[in-house]
């Protein structure tokens, strides 16, 4: 039975695109009927899916990574955990490190992830925003959203893992994570990081 040749293009530049397994990419292809960008949808969909069975195993092998600016007046460390020593070694776990430390040092976040961030600063940022929408002659229909938007715009700026990717501003830290346990197929996880300004 002859194969399609645009099928084979579709599959190969999917491949290259996402780095999923070559099964995979086709499964997605012939599902999503030859659209490629539906193709993505479901790869991502399904990635995401695998990075949470993932989450629950254990990481206590990894990396620390450094990243110091070309000017030397700032830079960062970022302990970057998964579960095999194998899996540290190889280029793909060494640049997304690489590629973390670089997140940190030049986005400046403050916490890991949002469970990180202490509840009595989201209590008093709540209150704050609360009183600012409330005041006389605000037009806010809906307060409740309204919160809710800006808290989330909130962890998008303090949150490592929700912050826009450096090297790609459509997709966060967390979407660059996940894509490296669907190709390496073990559990991921940013342990901590520091970053250092010259005079801080």
């Amino acid at each position: 039975m002859a194969v399609d040749p645009r099928l084979i293009e579709l599959v190969k530049q999917l491949r290259a695109e996402t780095g999923a397994g070559l099964m995979d990419c086709r499964k997605a292809v012939e599902e999503a009927g030859g659209d490629l960008e539906q193709a993505r949808k479901l790869l991502k969909q399904r990635g995401l899916a695998l990075a949470a069975k993932r989450t629950g195993r254990e990481a206590r092998e990894g990396l620390i990574e450094a990243y110091i600016h070309f000017s030397g007046r700032f830079g960062a460390l970022v302990e970057v955990n998964c579960e095999t020593d194998f899996v540290a070694r190889t280029d793909e776990f060494k640049q997304l490190a690489r590629d973390l430390a670089l997140q940190v040092a030049g986005m400046s976040p403050r916490y890991v992830r949002r469970e990180d961030v202490p509840e009595t600063e989201i209590e008093r940022l709540k209150t704050e925003w609360s009183q600012e929408i409330t005041e006389p002659g605000t037009r806010v229909s809906d307060p409740e959203a309204t919160l809710q938007q800006r808290l989330h715009r909130y962890f998008a700026e303090v949150c490592l893992l929700e912050q826009p990717f450096v090297k790609d501003q459509s997709r966060t830290v967390n979407d660059r994570i996940a894509d490296a346990v669907v190709r390496l197929r073990e559990n991921i996880v940013v342990r901590r990081f520091i970053r250092f300004e010259l005079g801080e």
